[in-house]
């Protein structure tokens, strides 16, 4: 790795992501004349108090980066708090607003012709849930049974490790289920999808009525809100959300998202469906939200191109 690193030409960048800051990898980047750029910066909660008290350090680790691209003012406030020289850090965007909706596995056209062949619905998606959420999540979905019996949920645990904890938990609860790995068109009406599966979640949050992200309800930190969001559907967190916070804040800043404590989960979710018109604005406002902040990665990659244009013009000169 080393002997690689010493052999990059001048005018190769290094390019770290988020907070990876590698001592010896920044050592030798600079030892070898590379650029270093930090794309996609943040700070987050929990990391912040320990990176500043280690500030003296960290302030020669960070003179070997040439530019921090932050994903917001905070971020970038946080930088220079921790060490980074402010002329060397500039806001870029969040480049996961950039990232493109997926095309469709085929299962949501299946499930999708499926409930409006038996006029299923309203349909929850609750995704990326962890311990402890889902039988919060299922005993709402119980509430909103008692109002509309041929609700649907989509219930796709964070992690594949827990698809069978969570498939003997929900019979418990006197819900049915199917599993998505043995599901063959049985009607959903009045049930539970559990969606064992990797890689669909991000597509199927287009069948929504409301889509729930997990990891919030309990204190995980949250997951991101970005996926229901390209779909234009209304989205439900709960309380918990400090590694997505400048995401959250903007949504809810934006009336684009609908943050809920666990014990009012059930009413929020009958409240929504309830009211159409809030509903349906929720969702609209949760798209528009996103689709504004598109563009992180342009102005990324031109300061990368910044980055190698004063090397060559550097080497010109030499």
């Amino acid at each position: 790795m080393h002997q690689q690193i010493l052999q990059c030409p001048p005018t190769t960048p290094g390019v770290i992501a988020e907070t990876e800051f590698w001592p010896n990898f920044l050592r030798i980047a600079k030892e070898c004349g590379a650029r270093v750029a930090v794309v996609n910066a943040r700070i987050s909660d929990r990391s912040f108090p320990g990176y500043r008290r280690w500030r003296r350090l960290l302030t020669h680790v960070l003179s070997a980066v040439d530019v921090f691209l932050a994903q917001g003012p905070e971020d970038a406030q946080r930088l220079a708090e921790i060490g980074a020289s402010t002329d060397r850090i500039a806001v870029a965007g969040n480049l996961k607003f950039d990232v493109q909706v997926p095309t469709a596995p085929p299962l949501v056209n299946r499930l999708r012709n499926a409930l409006q062949s038996e006029s299923a619905g309203p349909i929850l998606v609750c995704g990326s849930t962890v311990e402890g959420e889902e039988d919060l999540l299922i005993d709402a979905f119980r509430n909103v049974l008692s109002q509309c019996p041929r609700a649907v949920m989509l219930l796709a645990p964070r992690h594949p490790e827990r698809f069978e904890s969570v498939a003997d938990l929900i019979p418990e609860t006197g819900i049915k289920f199917f599993r998505r790995s043995t599901w063959n068109g049985e009607p959903l009406s009045g049930r539970v999808l559990l969606i064992d599966s990797i890689g669909e979640l991000a597509s199927l949050y287009s069948l929504a009525d409301i889509a729930f992200v997990g990891g919030s309800l309990v204190p995980r930190g949250g997951h991101s809100i970005l996926e229901p969001a390209q779909h234009g559907v209304p989205i439900v967190v709960g309380p918990h959300t400090e590694n997505f916070r400048d995401i959250v804040n903007l949504f809810r800043g934006r009336n684009a998202v609908r943050i809920v404590q666990p014990d009012n989960l059930t009413d929020s979710f009958i409240e929504l469906l309830a009211n159409e018109t809030e509903r349906l604005a929720l969702g609209r406002h949760a798209l528009e939200t996103a689709q504004s902040q598109r563009g992180a990665t342009e102005v990324t990659l031109e300061n990368i191109r910044k980055l190698l244009k004063r090397d060559a013009c550097e080497a010109h000169t030499a």
